[in-house]
């Protein structure tokens, strides 16, 4: 029984894919996970802290719901479900033990200490090539298609004047609304803060050259012609610790939180080599 949910399991926290939809080399690698992990479950839930374990009821039934989303019709979760040789209560049985184990890695995890803001100054200082901006631009534009050549050339000639008599943001932004054939007019043209490769190459080099207020010339990509406006230049340098202070604290408690997890499960475990990272909130 514990078998067919863990490949029932087990095939969408892999591979994303119900187990009839699985490669011989994804179901080999499936069954090899399935048979360490059972083993795992075991010991967990014959320990000391498994002692007492509730699983209440509603998040039993949310786990459950969740399951049955993952197919498109009822009919198609039941076959997927006879086809492992699992009847409905069965699988409530399976995902109750499955919430179990999540309680026990959970209650083993709430043992990890809490981290510091001098930790995470600390991690900010050794690690700086994580926390460093590359330049970025805010920028707007006006976009316009065409279909033939002759569309073009009266694109590429009303875009030519617009750049030239466009001398501000808001003038840029209300021609954007008025004009450009990209959903972004609504918002007068914004693109938002870009960084480089995240525009047409075709873009690229001429938005990263600009001056803060300054407008491009007519450029062609694959969608249209443009016109570009940079509204702010954000240099490259490290992002302020305050800034990131709350991300790194977070970070870090995560991995004491596995880490207490997997050396907790060793201990365990004793004779069992654990896979690491169990499949949770998966299920």
């Amino acid at each position: 029984m514990q078998y067919g949910y863990l490949e029932l399991k087990l095939a969408w926290e892999l591979f994303a894919k119900a187990p009839e939809t699985l490669s011989e080399a994804e179901r080999s690698r499936l069954f090899k996970v399935a048979s360490r992990q059972n083993n795992i479950e075991q010991h967990i839930l014959a320990s000391g802290e498994a002692a007492n374990v509730v699983v209440p009821a509603a998040t039993l039934a949310n786990r459950l719901e969740e399951i049955r989303k993952r197919y498109p019709s009822a009919d198609e979760f039941i076959q997927d479900l006879e086809r492992i040789g699992l009847g409905e209560t069965e699988l409530e049985e399976a995902v109750e033990r499955d919430l179990r184990v999540e309680a026990v890695l959970e209650k083993v995890a709430a043992e990890a200490s809490p981290v510091s803001v001098v930790d995470a100054e600390i991690y900010y200082r050794l690690h700086p090539e994580s926390f460093e901006r590359p330049q970025s631009r805010r920028l707007r534009h006006i976009l316009i298609t065409y279909d033939n050549g002759q569309q073009k050339d009266k694109a590429r000639t009303q875009l030519e004047v617009l750049r030239m008599t466009l001398k501000n943001a808001d003038q840029f932004g209300a021609a954007a609304q008025r004009l450009s054939q990209c959903p972004t007019a609504l918002e007068g043209g914004q693109l938002g803060v870009v960084q480089r490769k995240q525009l047409y190459p075709q873009l690229e080099a001429a938005a990263f050259a600009l001056g803060a207020g300054q407008t491009s010339k007519v450029l062609e990509s694959p969608i249209g012609l443009h016109i570009l406006r940079c509204d702010e230049i954000f240099p490259s340098g490290m992002l302020p610790f305050a800034e990131v202070q709350e991300k790194i604290i977070d970070h870090l408690y995560d991995k004491r939180r596995r880490k207490a997890q997997r050396d907790w499960i060793v201990r365990c475990c004793v004779n069992t080599e654990p896979e690491v990272e169990l499949a949770r909130n998966s299920a």
